[in-house]
């Protein structure tokens, strides 16, 4: 896949578009996360943006970061993007036993929400493809009534074959946005984000899952309280417990049999490291 960064002109490394807001970078198993708050991703986007280069963003939790594992393409799409976010208290909590610490958690849903009043702010204008109709509808009207100035260029569900989507890739170029939010499922989004980022036209793009279920309402989303100590999986679990029981199941314990393993490497590299500084 070719690298998933452009300009008008030269392709920019990756570097020189992070460094607009910060170069700071933690791995967390195979995955390097980006040491940013959300105010600051918000911040680089509208830089991304004013600079005229193109970029996607990633927001990785437990279950895409283990997903990722035994799904090369996945994988390959994350190390690909402009800026990696913890989508995930867990992830920052790991973190904090590193050379490192994340700041916080940044996601899919915090930067819809952020996004479009900054787009507000800025006269940016984004499109949103992904849920049913009748989700993505309501996404929309409730987007509009929080921000009546924002320009939404568009806007389709996430229900289409291989044929249709030729149509969407050319609504949203045709479309004039700068932002386009994807809320299909990982890895759907990510792979018709790869397959089609050349014809796409816009400057960022983002994956946001089942946000558009919860920004619009038909989902609740876990309080405060239940997000910060890490158990939004289990208020999750508790509406949808048949789709989700087996995927957070094995993706949780794998993530802390793989934590385990990862947490020992590095123990063992430190100490491999101080026991030949002191033998020179």
């Amino acid at each position: 896949m070719q690298a998933i960064l452009e300009n008008n002109s030269e392709l920019p490394t990756k570097p020189e578009i992070k460094q607009l807001v910060t170069n700071n970078r933690i791995r967390i198993l195979d995955t390097d996360f980006d040491c940013i708050t959300l105010s600051e991703t918000v911040e680089w986007i509208v830089q991304l943006i004013k600079a005229g280069n193109r970029g996607y963003i990633c927001t990785v939790n437990v279950a895409i970061l283990m997903m990722m594992r035994s799904h090369p393409q996945l994988q390959n799409f994350v190390n690909n993007a402009a800026l990696v976010v913890a989508d995930g208290q867990p992830l920052v909590w790991t973190s904090k036993f590193l050379t490192q610490s994340l700041p916080e958690r940044v996601t899919g849903i915090d930067l819809i929400d952020a996004i479009a009043a900054r787009s507000e702010a800025e006269g940016l204008g984004i499109y949103l493809m992904g849920g049913t109709a009748e989700v993505i509808a309501q996404t929309v009207l409730k987007m509009q009534s929080k921000y009546p100035k924002l320009k939404i260029c568009g806007f389709d569900d996430g229900y289409f074959n291989e044929s249709q989507a030729v149509k969407r890739v050319e609504a949203i170029s045709q479309s004039g946005a700068q932002i386009l939010f994807v809320g299909m499922g990982v890895p759907r989004q990510e792979v018709f984000l790869e397959d089609n980022w050349t014809k796409l036209g816009v400057n960022l793009a983002i994956g946001v899952g089942g946000s558009f279920d919860v920004y619009a309402g038909i989902r609740k989303r876990a309080p405060f309280w239940v997000q910060q100590t890490s158990l939004e999986w289990l208020y999750r679990l508790i509406q949808e417990p048949q789709r989700l029981w087996k995927r957070y199941l094995v993706t949780n314990s794998q993530f802390l049999l793989e934590l385990l393993r990862f947490m020992f490497s590095c123990s063992r590299y430190t100490k491999t490291l101080l026991s030949a500084k002191h033998k020179s």
